[in-house]
């Protein structure tokens, strides 16, 4: 017998999605401890689940899976057969379609006007307060993507417009977004993405209380603090037009004190998120409702209600500290609209947080 430490290490499944799947009744262990609830998985186990994060990269459907390892691990080859075939002809059509709609998109692309004007042609020099430009920095660091095939979100947004300097960064399943302050430009707008590291070396330098001097002068951006400076080449992408993925309706809004909020986070049920397709990796999320007296509680694990907001723990908990506040405004939309974390004495300094869809 493996524990669900063991499984876990010899299939490649996250202990989180191991739960996941067996309260899914995809792959149920062997035994359960009636008294701690600890998950025992038998010898031949091991092999299922190899199997089913096979067949989950390929897409399969759950309940389809859980037919496939009945069958396995009986003498039940035909169904597997089957279904494997079945699946195959639905992926075969779903790409031929998928090449159609692509195809259609791609020509209205290539129809579609691009204006040749860029954001960046003009040189600009302001300054700006070296803490309201290390707090917009520490605000939106954490939600920069970190992936390679999406190099336009692998740094900062400096979005320069009239006196204001928004900062800005995404990685498609949170955005955050601030805004400071800034003297000697008032000119046309001018955007700017900085490299992660670049915007780190620069907020390494954000620690005294005269004014820093920005500049941009072509792709090359400067910050000089003092006699110090941080420079490099801006990334050679277009951003994402984040003010149009901020227009959100209004919602409930709650104001939550922080510590106890994150207290009742880090103590509270999570549940598991489906596992990716792609590497089967899983994450803890935590359910999330408005009370009738405006009260966020984060509910127990089987609560599915349709107006619950399931959200990533640990990108909830990183927003939370990026807002740098013992309060702060938690905004909920409708279930799968973002979840708004805002600071009630700067609600231009937010965060957005995509919600999680909940299996049941």
């Amino acid at each position: 017998m493996r524990s669900i430490g063991e499984m876990a290490r010899d299939s490649g499944l996250s202990v989180s999605a191991l739960r996941f799947y067996d309260r899914a009744g995809v792959l149920v262990p062997a035994w359960v401890d009636p008294v701690s609830g600890y998950r025992w998985y038998g010898p031949e186990q091991c092999e299922e689940a190899r199997l089913l994060t096979r067949l989950r990269r390929a897409g399969m459907p759950l309940p389809d899976i859980r037919l496939v390892l009945a069958g396995w691990s009986g003498a039940d080859t035909d169904l597997v057969r089957t279904l494997l075939q079945a699946h195959l002809r639905r992926l075969e059509l779903g790409l031929a379609d998928a090449r159609s709609e692509f195809s259609a998109v791609r020509a209205l692309l290539e129809r579609k006007e691009i204006p040749m004007t860029s954001l960046r042609t003009a040189a600009v020099r302001l300054t700006v307060s070296a803490a309201e430009l290390a707090g917009a920095l520490d605000a939106v660091r954490f939600a920069a993507s970190a992936d390679p095939e999406l190099p336009m979100l692998g740094g900062v947004l400096f979005d320069i417009e009239d006196e204001a300097l928004h900062v800005v960064a995404t990685d498609r399943y949170r955005m955050a977004v601030a805004r400071t302050g800034t003297a000697g430009h008032g000119g046309p707008r001018v955007q700017v993405i900085v490299p992660a590291p670049l915007a780190d070396a620069m907020r390494a330098l954000l620690n005294g209380e005269e004014p820093v001097r920005l500049s941009v002068d072509g792709d090359r951006v400067t910050l000089e603090a003092g006699d110090r400076q941080a420079a490099g080449q801006c990334l050679d992408h277009h951003f994402p037009d984040y003010r149009r993925l901020v227009r959100l309706p209004a919602g409930r809004r709650a104001v939550v004190d922080v510590p106890a909020f994150r207290k009742a986070l880090e103590t509270g049920p999570v549940r598991a998120s489906e596992p990716r397709k792609e590497d089967g990796v899983s994450c803890d999320l935590s359910v999330l409702e408005v009370t009738a007296d405006g009260a966020v509680t984060v509910c127990e694990d089987s609560d599915d209600d349709q107006n619950h907001v399931a959200v990533n723990r640990e990108f909830l908990l990183h927003a939370l500290a990026a807002g740098a506040r013992d309060r702060l405004i938690l905004e909920f939309g409708a279930p799968t609209a973002p979840l708004a974390i805002r600071r009630p004495d700067a609600e231009d300094t937010f965060s957005l947080l995509m919600p999680v869809r909940l299996e049941n």
